[in-house]
């Protein structure tokens, strides 16, 4: 029988949902609710299990994230696809912080829930939308099973030394201040597909996952298993990103502070907000940066070449700390679609193996190899199917019970 999962994505004013069949992967309905508690909401619901994608947009008001939830099903039971022809068999919920408590996909519970607003201080912009999703879907799925599949349980097989901040352990552990990393779904999920790919078992296989985006992370994947990654105690630090700064100097922050005049919650909106592709060219699209570079502008050749800058460091710092690498992968929608960025950041890792097929960098979507078969480590692009990832575990944990 084939089974679907309901896959939730809550943000504090939004729910972005997907059906998925887990056997084919396909999508069979995709939909967004925006404007949750504003005087008037928007909600865009696709229907893609017939021949031809069909879109329907409602405008109300929707209060709550459970008038949201109910708001969906109507979509569904009225312009389909059926629920209940579907076998839906669970609904799985993305949470961003599951701290070190978690390690795999989890069966949602009172106590699971708890445990998720305990660690909102770690994630204060996204544990909370999460609960909310989580809370009013189990009002409108009683009966079905509800899971959450964290984005930092994929780096829980991170070493101590890869982990921990040096600082005194007496203030980092009540806080719970360690590295966490992010992105955990679409690690494990390219990770797995590009050992697939290789026709190598992925315990047999190192792998560096490079998830360039809007939010940009890299990760050292050895035999399956996350031993590094660049986000830490939130998803600021490491690689450039659309607006997020990625790795600065900490004592920036009192530099900002003391002599610039800052508070800290304008250092923090400007180091998350402000700062990355944005801050530095005024865009955080990519294209617009090529325009810009095009165009001979030095603030957008410069963010250019800041961005791949901190790929190639990282990604040369990894493979020392693999000590084997076979593969490097790339996805997210930078990773994906930019040709001119993998190219430019591959550029001088001839010193660890690397060489690159122009030809078919340039050429189609992926997923696809675009190194010669002369280089020693091979260089794949990878799209991410993160709701995918999120249904499988979900499925599998299921099944499991």
């Amino acid at each position: 029988m084939t089974e679907s999962v309901l896959v939730i994505n809550a943000g504090s004013s939004s729910i972005k949902y997907q059906l998925v069949e887990v056997e084919s992967r396909a999508a069979l309905a995709s939909g967004l609710i925006e404007r949750i508690g504003e005087a008037m909401s928007t909600l865009t619901h696709k229907n893609l299990a017939g021949p031809e994608e069909v879109k329907y947009t409602v405008e109300e008001p929707l209060p709550t994230h459970v008038d949201g939830m109910r708001a969906m099903l109507k979509q569904f039971q009225t312009h389909g696809p059926d629920l209940d022809a579907g076998h839906l068999t669970a609904v799985g919920h993305r949470v961003v912080q599951g701290a070190d408590a978690y390690n795999h996909a989890i069966l949602i519970c009172d106590e699971v829930e708890a445990k998720i607003e305990e660690f909102v201080p770690l994630a204060p912009l996204h544990n909370p939308a999460n609960l909310m999703g989580i809370r009013a879907a189990r009002e409108a799925f009683p009966d079905l099973p509800q899971v959450a599949v964290f984005d930092t349980a994929f780096h829980q097989t991170l070493p101590p030394e890869a982990y921990t901040y040096a600082i005194d352990p007496k203030v980092a552990e009540p806080l719970k201040v360690r590295r966490y990393g992010f992105h955990g779904t679409s690690h494990q999920y390219v990770a797995r597909e590009t050992a697939a790919l290789m026709g190598q078992p992925e315990a047999e296989v190192n792998i560096i996952t490079v998830h360039i985006g809007s939010g940009c992370s890299i990760s050292a994947v050895r035999g399956g298993e996350s031993v590094e990654t660049s986000m830490g105690l939130t998803p600021l630090e490491g690689l450039v990103m659309g607006s997020r700064s990625g790795d600065v100097d900490p004592a920036m922050i009192f530099h900002l502070v003391r002599a610039g005049g800052y508070s800290i919650d304008e250092v923090d909106a400007l180091l998350n907000k402000k700062s990355g592709l944005l801050g530095m060219a005024g865009s955080l699209d990519m294209r617009d940066i090529h325009k810009g570079r095009r165009a001979g502008d030095d603030a957008s050749q410069l963010a250019f070449d800041v961005f791949c800058h901190r790929l190639r460091h990282y990604i040369g710092g990894y493979a020392a700390q693999l000590g084997r690498l076979d593969a490097i992968v790339f996805t997210a929608g930078i990773g994906e679609n930019e040709p001119i960025t993998r190219a430019h950041t591959l550029e001088g890792l001839e010193i660890i193996g690397v060489e690159v097929d122009q030809a078919a960098n340039q050429a189609g979507s992926g997923p696809k190899l675009i190194s010669t078969p002369a280089s020693k480590v091979q260089v794949w692009v990878v799209p991410t199917n993160e709701e995918y990832e999120i249904a499988h575990q979900t499925v599998d944990l299921v099944h499991e019970l």
